[in-house]
């Protein structure tokens, strides 16, 4: 099954009354299953076509589908259920709700989609302890390290069951031993789950595990290599 299909995707933004091209007709197919990494130095266009994947952003020229959707027709409302449904995020900066619990910030994406709170109950629980969060329900971001709120924040994306998983350099904030630990439990969890796994990223240890590595390069495929 296709999960992500670009085709001839241009992105481009005004920047001081000057326009960057971002994006300069990309065109890639991600399937179910993968764990790719999107990779390259900044200013690459990697974060952009995350962000247009996670229909966070809207085209310039081309086309997008996820899951099989054409994206460009959407309604801001259609988008919006569809990210809510469909797509999971990690954030390089965790996006964690400080007043809220771990067990709160994992349900809540829950809540918007209106899960019954028991079955709510025993999902959190489940991708709790399947992160390694066991115990740490009632703890509050500020009084967690930055892996363990990485772990929140992968809890929080897979809690919906998604068929796809963004992850925006997910290891940038952590050192290299929680970033392996982090990214050891992400390959774990696609291989069981058989969920896709997409990640923009420059550190080399991301692309060590990546199976499949597409490079750009001002806003181009510069190479798609499948390990």
């Amino acid at each position: 099954m296709t999960v992500i299909k670009a085709q001839n995707v241009v992105k481009d933004y005004g920047v001081n009354g000057l326009a960057v091209h971002a994006l300069r007709g990309v065109n890639l197919e991600f399937r179910g299953g993968e764990f790719a990494a999107i990779a390259g130095p900044s200013g690459s266009g990697k974060s952009t076509f995350l962000h247009l994947a996670g229909c966070l952003d809207t085209l310039t020229g081309g086309s997008m589908s996820i899951g099989g959707q054409d994206v460009a027709g959407l309604s801001k409302k259609q988008l919006a259920l569809l990210r809510r449904h469909s797509i999971g995020f990690i954030f390089q900066a965790y996006n964690l709700i400080p007043v809220l619990s771990t067990e709160e910030n994992v349900a809540f994406p829950l809540t918007l989609l209106g899960v019954e709170r028991r079955e709510a109950a025993e999902r959190v629980r489940t991708v709790l302890a399947q992160v390694g969060l066991g115990g740490m329900e009632k703890r509050r971001p500020k009084e967690m390290s930055g892996g363990q709120q990485q772990r929140v924040a992968i809890a929080r994306a897979l809690v919906k069951r998604p068929a796809l998983i963004l992850a925006d350099e997910p290891t940038a904030n952590l050192d290299s031993a929680i970033g392996r630990e982090i990214l050891e439990l992400m390959l774990s969890l696609n291989k069981s789950e058989g969920t896709t796994f997409i990640f923009s990223t420059h550190d080399p240890m991301v692309m060590d595990f990546a199976r499949r590595i597409v490079r750009l390069r001002d806003g181009q495929i510069e190479s798609d290599e499948v390990k």
